[in-house]
């Protein structure tokens, strides 16, 4: 996460090319129905019929059978017609009655370039702007923000010229070094010998909240990690949740930010889970990789 966006980071300042960043923090909300079989009964504790059940129950067993043959039949026929290729998703625009995400492919092919290590060469659609924030999102969380070099390269990549241009020196105080002691690490953003330094923005979702074919505004729900992973750590690892929000521009030939803001939440129940000893959060953090976002 970046300044701002996380505890014990203070207040950045407004970014961006209409002094709209806000906090800053790398790496669609879809529904899954599950339908769970008709019990008028216990199915297993239920006493059992004779064998002289009238065959008017049989006949009517059978019929039920038939009809939710034919039902199935019919969906599975219709379910093709709706725009797998996500037609129905790009045609929304500010506005409209606000639905839930496919759940199922949309067809189109994810992003497969990079550019100094971060995902680029987006879609010009609502797809391609909710991929390049999620993307954006996982860059400018990750530790390479830490590094003064690797940060202005990821600055450079993600936003705008104008943007970029406003925004390194103000990063820059805010990773100061102080700032880089108190999180525990050296000057130039490394951590102590024998330990891991975390910081990672995994997404959980994104919405399209206005589109104007060379703008749109999209909004990152996600889960962040961040801490010291080692032994002696007085610092661990930690979970928190926030949604951020992006202002992109389509610019020579592909989605940049212009401006972003970051809020709280919305922030689940906390599960009973047991918490992973540090050496087991260094041996995952080194052994599992992120992911390249596609919507």
């Amino acid at each position: 996460m970046s300044p701002g966006g996380e505890r014990g980071y203070g207040d950045a300042a407004s970014r961006g090319d209409d002094g709209g960043y806000g906090d800053g923090g790398y790496g669609g909300t879809g529904q899954t129905r599950t339908r769970l079989p008709d019990r008028p009964g216990d199915v297993y504790g239920g006493a059992r019929r004779g064998r002289g059940t009238s065959s008017r129950s049989m006949v009517t067993v059978v019929a039920v059978v038939v009809l939710l043959i034919a039902a199935i039949a019919f969906a599975n026929r219709g379910g093709g017609g709706g725009g797998g290729d996500g037609s129905s998703s790009d045609g929304a625009r500010s506005g409209d009655k606000a639905k839930s995400a496919p759940t199922t492919p949309t067809g189109k092919d994810p992003v497969n370039t990079r550019t100094s290590g971060i995902p680029t060469g987006y879609a010009h659609d609502q797809q391609g702007a909710q991929s390049a924030a999620t993307n954006y999102a996982v860059a400018m969380g990750g530790t390479g923000m830490f590094n003064k070099d690797t940060r202005h390269v990821i600055v450079d990549t993600v936003y705008t010229k104008s943007a970029a241009s406003k925004l390194e020196g103000p990063m820059d105080d805010a990773y100061s070094p102080s700032f880089l002691e108190r999180m525990g690490l050296d000057a130039d953003g490394s951590p102590p010998s024998g330990s891991t330094f975390v910081s990672r923005a995994v997404p959980v979702g994104s919405k399209v909240k206005d589109y104007g074919g060379d703008t749109a505004s999209i909004s990152v729900w996600y889960m962040g990690l961040i801490g010291m992973a080692g032994t002696g750590s007085t610092d661990p690892v930690t979970t928190s949740w926030s949604t951020w929000t992006f202002a992109l521009r389509w610019t020579d030939g592909d989605w940049k930010i212009v401006s972003d803001s970051q809020k709280d939440g919305p922030t689940p129940v906390p599960g009973d889970d047991k918490a992973a000893a540090s050496d087991e959060i260094s041996k995952a953090v080194e052994e599992y990789g992120g992911f390249t976002y596609a919507r």
